[in-house]
């Protein structure tokens, strides 16, 4: 029987983490927050500025 999971959110990760590290337990918080590293590699948000497709204003 295959069970199928869904990825756990960010929120939901450090919520996680934070509940590890109040028990004592900071490697295992370290290692909760690190596996979005190994998993997911966050995309590029940034807008590239390219002058050449701005509009110039003429007067």
């Amino acid at each position: 029987m295959e069970t199928y999971t869904k990825p756990i959110s960010t929120w939901d990760r450090i919520m996680m983490a934070i509940t590890f590290a109040e028990a004592g337990e900071a490697e295992t918080a370290r290692d909760i927050l690190d596996k979005r590293s190994e998993n997911q590699q966050r995309p590029e948000t940034r807008v590239r500025k390219e002058s050449e497709k701005r509009a110039e204003l003429r007067m």
